[in-house]
């Protein structure tokens, strides 16, 4: 798996916007000089972000961008499924059927299992995690993600046990 450029950069804007506080606001050439993003890219994902509710933006000589919620009601799991999407949802075992206009195996299928959970886990500790979060330093939020994520030997172990399934998941915007 990987992030997209849009995931990250997308990211990377809303938590620069998230450090001026609830009152500044930003350009989108400030933005750009400050991510090193170029201005046309931050300019795209401005937009985007803007019209999904994200942010807000002023015109005029004291114009910008802010942050539309506060940073501790804005969760990362419904920034990352507005920017790229979610790893498995609903439709996808008919998207990647292959040949056919039905998967071979649709009735009994070990990877829709492995996807479905991989879901989960991304959901479970996405869910939790929100903008004022990412504000922590990278020292300060491994501390902190580490208790949602509880690392071994073989690699994270994540407990699903409380994930509701995926269609109650819900935004914290609303």
């Amino acid at each position: 798996m990987r992030f997209t450029a849009g995931e990250e950069y997308g990211l990377r804007c809303l938590l620069r916007l998230g450090r001026e506080g609830p009152e500044g606001s930003l350009t989108i050439a400030e933005i750009s000089r400050a991510e090193g993003i170029s201005v046309p890219y931050v300019a795209k994902i401005m937009r985007l972000l803007r019209r999904t509710g994200f942010v807000q933006s002023t015109r005029g000589k004291a114009g910008g961008y802010n942050l539309a919620h506060p940073a501790d009601r804005i969760l990362v799991l419904d920034i990352l499924d507005l920017l790229g999407g979610r790893l498995f949802e609903a439709g996808f075992c008919e998207r990647h059927s292959g040949a056919g206009d039905v998967c071979t195996n649709s009735v009994d299928c070990s990877i829709r299992s492995l996807w479905r959970t991989v879901q989960l886990a991304v959901d479970h500790v996405l869910g939790k995690i929100t903008l004022g979060d990412l504000l922590r330093n990278e020292q300060g939020m491994s501390s902190w993600v580490g208790e949602l994520v509880k690392l071994a030997p073989g690699g994270a172990r994540v407990s699903t046990a409380d994930v509701p399934p995926l269609t109650s998941q819900k935004s914290h915007l609303n």
